[in-house]
C-alpha cells in the first residue's frame, strides 16, 4: 500500500509539472504573437500601399487614355449609363456599397479595416497622378500594347492588395467574397464576372475593342491569382504574414 501511495504521488507531481510547462508555453506563445502583431500589420501595409499605387498608375495612364475598358463594376456602370442614363457616380456608389457589404458579411471586420486603407490609398494615388501630365506614352493607337500593359499594372496592383484580403474597389470585394464562399481560386471569379459584363457591353461597344478588353481581364485575373498564392513575402518566422489572415482556397 505504501509503495502504491508513493507511485501515485509521483504520478501526480509529474502531471502537475507537465500542466505547468504547458501553461508556461501557452503564455510564451501568446506573448510572442502579441509582439508579432505590429510586424504583421507593417508587412500587410507594405503590400497594400504599393499595390494601390501601381493600380492607380495603370488605370490612369493606360486605361483612361487608351479606351481599353474593364469588366466588373466599372463596366457595369458604363453599361447602365448607356442603356438607362444612370450616372456612374450613382450606380458605382450603389454597386460598390453592395460589394463591400457582402465582403464584410463574408470575411469579417479585418477585411473592412484593410479595405478602408486600400480604398483610401487608391483614391489618393489616383488623385495625385491626375495632378501631373501623363508619365506614360499614349497607347490609344496601339491597343494590343495597351491591353498587355494594362493587364500587368492591374494584375500586380490588385494582386498585392488581395494577398492581405484588402479590396481597393468593389470588384475585388466581390471576388474575394465569392472565392471564399465557393472555395475556388480568385482568378476564375474575376474571369466569370468580367466575361458577363463584357458580353453585355457588346451591345454598344465594337467587338474589336471588346477583344482587347477580354485579353486584359484574362491576363490580369491570372496575375492576381498567381500573386495571391505566391509564397512571399516571408516574415522572420518563415511564414507568409498574410497567409494567416484568412484561409484562401487551394
Amino acid at each position: 500500500k505504501k509503495r502504491r501511495a508513493k507511485r501515485g504521488g509521483k504520478k501526480a507531481t509529474r502531471v502537475t509539472r507537465v500542466t505547468r510547462k504547458k501553461k508556461k508555453r501557452k503564455i510564451e506563445k501568446k506573448e510572442k504573437s502579441d509582439k508579432k502583431i505590429p510586424r504583421f500589420l507593417l508587412d500587410c501595409l507594405a503590400l497594400i500601399l504599393p499595390g494601390c499605387a501601381i493600380l492607380a498608375f495603370g488605370l490612369y495612364h493606360i486605361h483612361s487614355f487608351s479606351g481599353v475598358t474593364e469588366g466588373g463594376v466599372l463596366g457595369a456602370t458604363l453599361l447602365c449609363q448607356h442603356w438607362f442614363g444612370i450616372s456612374p457616380a450613382i450606380s458605382g456608389l450603389v454597386m460598390n456599397a453592395i460589394c463591400y457589404l457582402v465582403g464584410i458579411r463574408t470575411l469579417g471586420r479585418r477585411f473592412l479595416g484593410y479595405s478602408l486603407v486600400a480604398g483610401l490609398a487608391f483614391s489618393l494615388f489616383y488623385a495625385l497622378f491626375e495632378q501631373f501630365s501623363p508619365l506614360w506614352p499614349n497607347l490609344s493607337e496601339h491597343q494590343l500594347v495597351a491591353a498587355l500593359a494594362g493587364a500587368l499594372f492591374v494584375g500586380v496592383g490588385v494582386g498585392l492588395c488581395v494577398r492581405t484580403h484588402a479590396a481597393p474597389t468593389g470588384d475585388d470585394a466581390l471576388a474575394l467574397s465569392l472565392s471564399h464562399l465557393l472555395r475556388c481560386r480568385i482568378q476564375w471569379v474575376y474571369l466569370a464576372s468580367d466575361l458577363i459584363i463584357l458580353l453585355l457591353s457588346l451591345s454598344y461597344i465594337p467587338y474589336q475593342k471588346i477583344l482587347y478588353s477580354l485579353l486584359t481581364v484574362i491576363l490580369s485575373g491570372q496575375l492576381i491569382g498567381l500573386i495571391q498564392r505566391a509564397n512571399w513575402p516571408i516574415s522572420r518566422n518563415g511564414a507568409s504574414p498574410c497567409s494567416t489572415a484568412f484561409s484562401s482556397p487551394s
